[in-house]
């Protein structure tokens, strides 16, 4: 590749990645402040900048390992390039863009990862993909949310023993100031997994143009224009997803917000501790519904979540398929 050509293509793909960034913190805001929204603890703008600062500083408490399962273990670094990380991109924006307009809170890191392996599979085949760090990534689409959900109802419950001596407004009005914690837990879990996946995919590009030094890292400039731009979109809002993940599978009273947040929380500090790129839109989707079906099954409206669930199957191969064909698209310019 000519050199005079190579750093605008290289600048362009880094301010798309940054692009999807954005676009991830518009559509995944709703993660974060849907629940401290519908329980009229804050506003949806104060809730927005709440959010939007702690998923800004979340660089300062978690590593860097979602970022590396990103960037080299979930396809071949070696068969990484400009072309590859435009079609994976293209085929992430693309699907958020959709359940963005359609108000699904699908999942903005399985449509990265979708994308990454679609590009991959036209390029080089089903070599191309690490098998291990892809099954990881599909095993905990199942589990995060499963875990946030059973950590809700256990929060539930054992918040409802410990406050039996109480009154229902004084629980209504502690927890109220409760929520501003458990939604700073869990803006801080949003940014310190989401956010890595950027962070791993323009790291992977800068190594795959010898730009690293021929060791994989992550720069220091690339973690935090990263995490200004998740936070950026963050302060726009997702309101149609808001509405949907605050309202509309249940209703939430201040403890039960507090307690989807705090499990989803949990649950997002451990995958990100251990490298794993989940969903966040996942874990709060099953930790909202643990709390409703913990006050009782009917509290839930299982259709509005069923619909959810197959937008999460849909995601990977959807966008696998968008960025294969935006990978062919490139090569026949």
């Amino acid at each position: 590749m000519d050199a005079t050509l190579a750093l605008p293509l290289l600048v362009g793909l880094i301010a798309v990645a940054l692009a999807f960034d954005f676009l991830n913190g518009l559509h995944d805001a709703a993660n974060s402040i849907a629940t401290i929204v519908s329980t009229r603890v804050l506003s949806p703008h104060y809730a927005v900048a709440w959010a939007a600062f702690f998923n800004f500083i979340a660089f300062t408490v978690f590593g860097l390992h979602v970022a590396q399962t990103i960037g080299k273990g979930i396809v071949e670094a070696s068969i990484i390039d400009p072309r590859v990380v435009f079609g994976a991109l293209t085929g992430a924006i693309a699907w958020n863009v959709v359940t963005w307009i359609a108000g699904i809170p699908s999942s903005s890191s399985h449509a990265l990862v979708g994308g990454l392996v679609g590009a991959g599979l036209a390029k080089a085949g089903l070599d191309a993909v690490v098998m291990s760090g892809f099954l990881k990534t599909v095993v905990a689409i199942v589990l995060s949310p499963l875990i946030g959900f059973l950590l809700a109802i256990v929060l539930v419950l054992a918040v409802s023993w410990i406050c039996r001596p109480l009154t229902p407004f004084a629980v209504d009005r502690g927890f109220r100031s409760l929520q501003f914690v458990s939604a700073s837990l869990y803006s801080l879990g949003h940014g310190g997994n989401d956010a890595q996946k950027t962070m791993g995919i323009i790291a992977v590009l800068l190594y795959s143009q010898g730009l690293l030094g021929g060791e994989f890292h992550v720069p220091f400039w690339v973690v935090i224009s990263c995490q200004a731009a998740m936070g950026l979109g963050t302060l726009f809002g997702g309101w149609r997803i808001v509405h949907t993940m605050g309202s509309k599978i249940t209703r939430l009273t201040p403890m039960q917000g507090f307690c989807a947040e705090t499990g989803g929380a949990m649950t997002l500090f451990l995958a990100t501790w251990l490298g794993v790129p989940v969903s966040t839109t996942h874990t709060i989707t099953g930790a909202i519904v643990g709390v409703g079906a913990a006050r009782r099954t009917s509290a839930v409206r299982w259709n509005v979540a069923s619909s959810i669930v197959v937008a999460w199957v849909v995601t990977i191969p959807a966008s696998a398929a968008i960025s294969a064909f935006a990978w062919w698209m490139v090569g026949c310019l």
